[in-house]
Parts: C-alpha cells; sequence; structure tokens
C-alpha cells in the first residue's frame, strides 16, 4: 500500500530472534530515520494492523527499544478512522489513507460489505495498543465487532458457524480463517480469563466437526465449505492453518476431547501434505514446498506463486510440536525446496506455475515470507523453550506477543 518498509518490518522480529544483529541493527535505524507514516494512499487495515503493527509490537516486546512501541502506537492512530462506519464494523478490504485519515473499502468488497477474518483479526494487536497507550479507544474499537460477530448466528445456517456477512458462505479457510484462528488465542493471550472467546471458540470447533469435517474416497480428511445450506467439498490453502489452531487448543481439555482434537489436526495436515506429495513431483523438490513441511492443499490449484507461499502448514506444524514433541519428518524438505527452486540472487522469487517444468520467477518476495515462513522454519529446529507457547502467543503473521502472565519489556 501507501507505507513504505513493509518487508523491513515484518522482519524485526525474525532478524532478532536468529540473532541476526547487524541486520537487526540497521533495520531498526530505517524504522528510527526513515519510517514515515504521513504519506497519502491506500492502506489495508487488516494487513498495516498484522504485519506493521504485529511486527513493532513483537520488536518493542523482545528488545525493550521504545521507537518500536511509539511507532505502533502512532500508527494504530491512523487506522482508527476505518472504524468510522454506521455499524462500527470496518468495511472489507479496509483501505485508509494514513494522512488524510479518510477510509474506503476495496472495490471488490461488494456493497460495502465487511469480511469476517478481517475485523474478527484485530483483537489481540489492538489490546496491546492499549495496554501500551492506556488508551482504552482500541480495545473497545476491536472488542465492538463482536456483539455483531454473534449476528452472524443466522437460522438458516449450522449452528456455531459463523458466516461472511451478507452471504451465507461459512469458511475456515479464505475470508473467514484468522478469524476463527483469533478466537482460541484471545483466550490464551488473557491467561485463559477471556471466557467469552473460549466459549465461541469451542462452538465454532464443535460445529465445524459436526458439520463440515468429511473424508474424501481414499481416506483423507478435509474441512468443507457450506454455502446457502449445501456443503461445497473443497478446503483451499489457508484453511491448512487448522490443524495448529486446533492441536494448539487441544492442549487444555480433557483428555478424551484433547486426543480426539489432537487426531483431526494431525488428519488435516496430512491431507494438506498429500495435496502435494501426490502431485506427480518428487516432494523433496516439488516448489509447492516452499513455504511449508506440511503444505497447503491447493497450493498450485489456486494459482499462488512460490515466494505467495502461505505459511498455514509451517504454523501448524510449529504449534504442533511445541505442544507435542513430534518427530520433525520431512521438514527439511521445505527449505530444499526453497533453495532449489526459488532462491534467486536477491532473495527468494516467487514462482508463476508451480506445474511448469521451467518455472518462471515473478520476481517479488512476499514480506510474510521473511515473517512467518523464515521465522517458523527456524522456530521448528529450536528448542521449545525458544519463545516458548506457555509465554508467548504468535499473531496471524507470527509475530510473538506476550502472554499477560509474562512481564511485559525486554
Amino acid at each position: 500500500g501507501g507505507l513504505r518498509g513493509a518487508t523491513v518490518i515484518d522482519a524485526l522480529d525474525t532478524l532478532y530472534i536468529m540473532e541476526l544483529e547487524e541486520e537487526f541493527q540497521e533495520a531498526k535505524q530505517w524504522v528510527e530515520q526513515s519510517f514515515d507514516l504521513n504519506v497519502n494512499g491506500e492502506a489495508s487495515l487488516f494487513e498495516v494492523n498484522i504485519r506493521y503493527i504485529g511486527g513493532l509490537l513483537a520488536a518493542f516486546y523482545l528488545t525493550g527499544e521504545e521507537v518500536f512501541k511509539n511507532k505502533a502506537l502512532e500508527l494504530g492512530e491512523k487506522l482508527l478512522p476505518a472504524f468510522n462506519t454506521p455499524t462500527g464494523i470496518p468495511r472489507g478490504g479496509s483501505l485508509s489513507s494514513p494522512c488524510s485519515g479518510m477510509s474506503w473499502s476495496w472495490g471488490w468488497a461488494s456493497a460495502g460489505s465487511s469480511i469476517l477474518a478481517e475485523f474478527g483479526t484485530l483483537h489481540l494487536e489492538f489490546l496491546h495498543l492499549s495496554e501500551l497507550s492506556g488508551n482504552p479507544v482500541f480495545a473497545e474499537k476491536a472488542s465492538d465487532c463482536f456483539p455483531f460477530v454473534k449476528l452472524l448466528f443466522v437460522h438458516h445456517q449450522p449452528e456455531a458457524l459463523f458466516c461472511l456477512p451478507t452471504t451465507d458462505h461459512v469458511s475456515i479457510g479464505g475470508l473467514g480463517d484468522s478469524f476463527y484462528e483469533y478466537l482460541i488465542k484471545s483466550w490464551l493471550m488473557s491467561d485463559k480469563k477471556d471466557s467469552e472467546a473460549k466459549q465461541m471458540y469451542d462452538d465454532a470447533l464443535e460445529a465445524i466437526e459436526k458439520h463440515l469435517v468429511k473424508k474424501s474416497a481414499g481416506g483423507l480428511t478435509y474441512i468443507a465449505e457450506w454455502r446457502g445450506g449445501i456443503l461445497d467439498h473443497k478446503m483451499g490453502h489457508l484453511a491448512c492453518f487448522s490443524g495448529g489452531m486446533i492441536a494448539l487448543g487441544a492442549q487444555q481439555e480433557p483428555e478424551e476431547r484433547r486426543q480426539r482434537h489432537m487426531g483431526l489436526a494431525a488428519e488435516i495436515t496430512s491431507t494438506c501434505h498429500e495435496s502435494y506429495a501426490r502431485s506427480g513431483r518428487d516432494t523433496s523438490q516439488g516448489p509447492r514446498l516452499l513455504q511449508t513441511p506440511v503444505p497447503s492443499l491447493a497450493w498450485g490449484i489456486q494459482g499462488s506463486s512460490c515466494s505467495g507461499h502461505p505459511p498455514e502448514q509451517i504454523s501448524s506444524s510449529r504449534e504442533r510440536v511445541g505442544v507435542e514433541s513430534r518427530g520433525l519428518g520431512g521438514c527439511c524438505a521445505a527449505p530444499q525446496a526453497l533453495e532449489k527452486h526459488c532462491r534467486v540472487e536477491s532473495g527468494f522469487s516467487g514462482i508463476r506455475d508451480v506445474y511448469s517444468t521451467t518455472p518462471t520467477h515473478d520476481n517479488m518476495q512476499q514480506s510474510f515470507f521473511l515473517a512467518e515462513t523464515l521465522k517458523y522454519l527456524y522456530l521448528l529446529f529450536c528448542e521449545d523453550d525458544v519463545l516458548s507457547l506457555e509465554d508467548w502467543v504468535f499473531n496471524t503473521e507470527a509475530h510473538p506477543l506476550p502472554i499477560n502472565h509474562t512481564e511485559l519489556g525486554a
């Protein structure tokens, strides 16, 4: 969007965690001297929140450097006009001009509708903005979305499944994914005090199990989508994050429920892996593996590029390994495939068509490649006490935020 420096800011905590001190100091200097918020141009509320604010908050909590906190708070103020709607819910793809304070919507967000995964993925970051600033407005804006969320329980959809506003579409993948993720993580970040978020998560997962979890003829477990009373038997790559989410939530459950949910998490993760393993290419070499040790389901089919590789499967592996000691199996395949197929002189480029025998690079490196892909791969091979899940919650861009029982600061 109109803001510069997404790559720098998304990478701050990865640099710090990997102890790349020289590069981290260079990035910090850029934030201090060159990160300009007084710009005219488009900036997505959702993307700015998870990438910029999440990255700045994580950098502050890891280092205690005030510059990161101050920039996060300044940027948070710039996002508040996006909530100036009749309902207080940001419109789909809500855009804002940091300089003018005006907001509007992406053209594809029809009739000014809102997107569940966008307005439902603000809670973690905005609570920390309020805590650090002493200004309750951030937490209030994010929390004001939740009464509206409850209205999404419409009478003709399965119970406890949240449809996308103005539609009868229920998806655990694109447009809905991180909303469900933030329910369980809001509860964890509150040191298990936010009982409302936990109850919403439990109810939603029960409904997902009952209505959406299916098995293919070949025995692969997947999570279907629901459209106006009809199941759409597909699972997109973004839904592959759910293996990690379900495993994370399972740790807090009684033994029978824990075992059932861990089994479901493993089955979904396996399905996503199989979508690559059965693609007719050696999984140790196929570019579809680029971001994920258990790669995402419809990755090449949906036309995604190599560096646009979704980190959902690596996050699933990280959180499964973090909560249950499991072997890392074929996790080395992901970095090997990245090196083989995506590495170029200046970084890691996307591939336009992963089915092509002579892939064409798209000359683009997504910022989340540094924020998520490389961080999750690094953490997979670390000891579990490096950013322990007992003390940290990862936002949907893989930026660690402290659980409330943790001392704030460096």
